[in-house]
């Protein structure tokens, strides 16, 4: 197949669309669904962060996209029992390395999952086959499916769900092309390897890295290598935890990121796992009360009226002085960073999220100062050298 003909493009308007290879034939194969535009740059950019995380890591990948940027991304660790309940499986029995991974990568933000296309590094299994069943998504791009696991997903969005076989040895040519306004640009494609060399160049005072840490640095720098800049990533425990992506302000992008990670670790608290919600609720809806919950908006579901559809019991308001004690709980936490810190503005904002480690490119005129507000937590930095730019 040369050649897959789409619906439109990124907007119904705009037609006629089409997936196509100048050279030879696409490495795809298309097992149900049809998918669309937005489906494939996802799911393509997906296969890429996963494919790479799994070879760094040697552990399997799952990624979460939605609108060309990840919402999560994880490789298969254990989860917690904590961990579980917060990513609505705790009634799911044993997850095999795969299925963790996504549960990882779709628990991150579940707000921001929602309705994602799902990349795996690895075939996919039964048990995450039916992890996915049960969560709403567009699509899933794999290197291969187990057959009942891939008759399970078949089944969903009344048998239209987007289903994706990548060949995983195809390699794409060394030069990509892009057109933009009838123009096209060329460029070498960026194969640039994230491994543990990267992180050797330690400027802080603070130079213990250990290994755990090193892994989240690498998960963090791979999954900034496909998300659309300015980005920034917070992880820890094998996945990100926040991701800050597409502004123009890099401590816009942290703050972003940070109270992405932060909404991960208060959803931990005992305060949240306590809420008694109302039987049969929506897991759009239950995701979608603990935001609200969390947040400046409380009153939003705690006012008269309105908590009584969502909850059994009326829960008290988290308080921002319980937050913040919660949130000084949470540690060693890692960040990367796509292109350089200008100031220890960043610095500052990332300690209120537990950040201990950092990888960015350095390269600022004020990389004193960031390294400087480093050592003040005593942080560990390690400058990379190389920027990661995603448009």
């Amino acid at each position: 197949m040369k050649e897959f003909e789409l619906k439109y493009g990124c907007n119904p308007n705009q037609k006629p669309s089409r997936i196509y290879m100048n050279e030879g034939e696409l490495p795809i194969t298309v097992l149900n669904g049809k998918p669309g535009y937005i489906n494939f740059l996802d799911a393509f950019n997906g296969w890429q962060l996963v494919r790479e995380l799994a070879a760094a890591t040697g552990l399997p990948a799952a990624t979460s996209f939605k609108h060309v940027s990840p919402a999560g991304a994880a490789v298969g660790l254990p989860l917690t029992d904590v961990e579980r309940k917060i990513y609505w499986v705790d009634d799911m029995g044993e997850l095999t390395p795969m299925a963790s991974a996504y549960a990882r990568a779709r628990g991150a933000d579940r707000m921001s999952s929602f309705g994602d296309f799902i990349s795996l590094s690895d075939v996919c299994d039964v048990a995450t086959a039916r992890l996915i069943k049960r969560e709403v998504s567009d699509g899933i791009i794999a290197p291969g499916y187990e057959p009942e696991a891939l008759e399970i997903l078949k089944s969903k969005k009344k048998g239209n769900y987007n289903v994706i076989q990548i060949d995983p040895d195809y390699v794409p040519a060394p030069v990509e092309h892009k057109e933009v306004f009838g123009i096209t640009f060329e460029q070498g494609r960026n194969e640039l390897k994230i491994d543990k060399e990267l992180l050797s160049n330690i400027v802080t005072e603070n130079k213990e890295l250990p290994e755990s840490a090193k892994i989240d640095l690498i998960i963090s720098l791979i999954t900034l290598k496909y998300t659309q800049s300015n980005s920034v990533c917070y992880a820890k425990g094998g996945q990100a935890i926040g991701i800050g992506a597409g502004q123009q302000s890099r401590i816009h992008c942290t703050r972003l990121a940070g109270q992405k990670a932060d909404n991960w670790f208060l959803r931990q608290s005992p305060k949240v796992l306590g809420l008694q919600f109302v039987d049969k609720i929506g897991r759009a809806d239950r995701d979608n009360a603990i935001d609200l919950y969390i947040g400046e908006d409380y009153m939003d579901v705690l006012a008269d009226g309105a908590w009584e559809k969502i909850f059994k019991v009326k829960p008290d308001v988290f308080t921002k002085e319980e937050k913040r004690a919660w949130l000084d709980q949470m540690q060693n936490v890692a960040l990367g960073s796509d292109a350089f810190f200008p100031f220890g503005d960043n610095i500052e904002r990332a300690h209120k999220s537990g950040v201990k480690y950092v990888a960015q490119p350095g390269g600022s005129i004020r990389d004193d100062n960031v390294i400087e507000t480093c050592n003040k937590y005593g942080m560990v930095m390690a400058f990379t050298g190389i920027r990661l730019f995603h448009h």
